[in-house]
């Protein structure tokens, strides 16, 4: 099952003509493009999902989905799947 991840970006800059950035989802980062979410910054909460930043969230919104996702067991599942660059 692949779901949308909520996490925090900590840095944003363009790769390879693309605008990209380091989001920390808990104690991973991930490398996740931007592009969908044009007006997200460093220290805005994105859903995630393979790979793409798809929607901004709130602060709350993205704890709350997170525990969730926590409590099901799904999230180490989901980040573990992920193909993008873990640091």
């Amino acid at each position: 099952m692949c779901l949308a991840i909520p996490g925090q970006i900590i840095e944003v800059k363009e790769i390879g003509g693309l605008r990209s950035a380091r989001v920390q989802f808990g104690g991973i980062v991930r490398q996740v493009c931007l592009d969908f979410v044009p007006e997200a910054a460093a220290g805005d909460y994105v859903m995630v999902h393979v790979g793409f930043a798809i929607t901004k969230v709130d602060r709350l919104e993205a704890e709350r989905t997170f525990r969730a996702l926590q409590e099901m067991e799904g999230l180490e599942d989901e980040l573990a799947s992920s193909s993008s660059e873990s640091h």
